[in-house]
């Protein structure tokens, strides 16, 4: 039975469409979070480096939620591959929610981020308890280190 209600209770954030962020939306969503520490992990499903860094993002997610650690998947996937995007999500047990990258001009939206991001991929960006960049990963990042600059912030 409890299998049966979790396969639905998954079945349904699958059939849930990602909200789509541009740049007015992102200092919102970020604004939204105050007093928690942000990490938003940009990604794509086309992305090796992102598949394999996801399922130990939700991991440290869930192991620090109690502390104050909040994770926000962006995808970069086009709007076709949406739903691509929401099952690798579910699978990996990430437990908040996920986005879609869609801004009216990525150049403006990725300067916006960082001036020194490029958009390259994966890109996780660290936020303290107000709201203030702390720092930028650019490409395959260890766990190990994300997880020391966070455990200084909670």
């Amino acid at each position: 039975m409890k299998l049966v209600l979790f396969a639905m209770a998954a079945l349904t954030l699958c059939a849930e469409p990602l909200p789509k962020i541009n740049e007015i939306g992102y200092p919102k969503m970020l604004a939204a979070q105050k007093g928690k520490v942000v990490l938003v992990d940009f990604w794509a499903t086309w992305c090796v480096p992102c598949r394999k860094e996801m399922p130990e993002l939700a991991k440290l997610e869930a192991k620090l939620r109690a502390k104050g650690l909040v994770l926000v998947p962006i995808s970069a996937d086009e709007p076709e591959n949406e739903a691509a995007a929401r099952e690798f999500l579910t699978k990996s047990g990430v437990k908040q929610q996920g986005y879609l990258k869609a801004p009216k001009d990525d150049d403006a939206f990725i300067r916006a981020i960082d001036p020194k991001w490029s958009g390259e991929l994966p890109a996780i960006v660290l936020y303290d308890k107000t709201g203030k960049k702390v720092q930028l990963w650019k490409g395959e990042t260890t766990v190990a280190a994300i997880e020391a600059a966070v455990a200084k912030l909670l």
